[in-house]
């Protein structure tokens, strides 16, 4: 019985993959190609369109904007990292009356959309005295909802580990908080970075809700600039370069992501850590004879 997943492609499949793959190409230029005849079409391309984007003080608004932007991401990413944390230690302890308000705090937070959790800090606060500038109503609502689901994924990367983990930790003598900061949380750490990283990624692109509470990131200034009739509302424009600069920061965070994770799986430790895992050579019951001090021999008299 083979032990892989697909059998290697034989010549009919080869070919079928291969016409598959040039007709989807050809549908999705096809797409592009309609939608840039469209644009093409309506002017969008004109050079009266793209006249704002000529002054160089419409580019150092744009800069400062991304700025806006990236300090929101950056607050939100460092804190919803903490919460995480936090919520996830809450939720894996012993003690059910620990556990139980963690649970709570989490599913409260998945459940709250970011936007709507932004208009209750925005709007709902000052209702009973407590005004909030807009950055913070974007940085704690980001906080909250990523910080929660960051949470909902250290726990399953700790409970994905195997139960000889945590059981060698405590045969050491360590207690449970030693067992999960020296043993656990690493390795689970480095199963789910990719996810970490992919939630990361939605927290950069959450922070353009923040326009809609006046929050002066890069869609609320791509939304005012496409609205100046002085330039000819280029909103197409406009959303275009910011739409842009979004993809180039999610692609940077997903390099420095690649780099991370590489040089973790890399490190010393990793490789300590997998050098001093127990290789079975054996089956299951010369495992035993042998931990009993019997011969490999010996496993028939058992």
């Amino acid at each position: 019985m083979s032990s892989v997943l697909y059998d290697v492609p034989g010549p009919k499949a080869i070919a079928r993959n291969r016409i598959l793959g040039v007709v989807t190409i050809l549908v999705v230029l096809a797409i592009v190609g309609f939608f840039v005849w469209r644009l093409a079409a309506t002017g969008q391309f004109t050079a009266q369109k793209w006249s704002a984007f000529t002054y160089s003080n419409v580019w150092m608004q744009v800069l400062q904007s991304t700025l806006a932007t990236l300090a929101a991401f950056a607050a939100a990413a460092v804190g919803a990292l903490a919460l995480g944390f936090v919520l996830a230690i809450g939720r894996l302890s012993d003690h059910a009356w620990v556990r139980w308000p963690f649970t709570a705090v989490i599913e409260l937070f998945r459940a709250i959309p970011v936007l709507i959790f932004m208009f209750l800090l925005y709007y709902g606060f000052p209702v009973i005295g407590i005004r909030m500038e807009p950055y913070w109503a974007v940085v704690i609502a980001l906080v909250c909802y990523n910080g929660s689901v960051l949470a909902e994924v250290i726990r399953a990367g700790v409970e994905s580990l195997p139960r000889g983990q945590g059981e060698a930790g405590y045969a050491i003598g360590l207690r449970k908080a030693g067992v999960m900061r020296l043993v656990l949380l690493p390795q689970a750490i480095r199963a789910m970075m990719p996810v970490i990283i992919a939630q990361l990624v939605v927290t950069l692109k959450d922070t353009a809700l923040g326009f809609i509470i006046t929050y002066p990131e890069l869609l609320f200034y791509a939304k005012y600039i496409g609205a100046q009739p002085s330039v000819g509302s280029p909103i197409i424009p406009a959303t275009i370069i910011v739409g842009a600069i979004y993809i180039s920061l999610c692609l940077l965070l997903s390099y420095v992501a690649t780099l991370v994770e590489k040089r973790l799986r890399r490190s010393p430790r990793s490789a300590q850590v997998a050098a001093a895992a127990p290789q079975q050579a054996g089956t299951d019951t010369e495992l035993i004879v042998a931990q009993r001090g019997l011969g490999k021999n010996d496993a028939s008299g058992l």
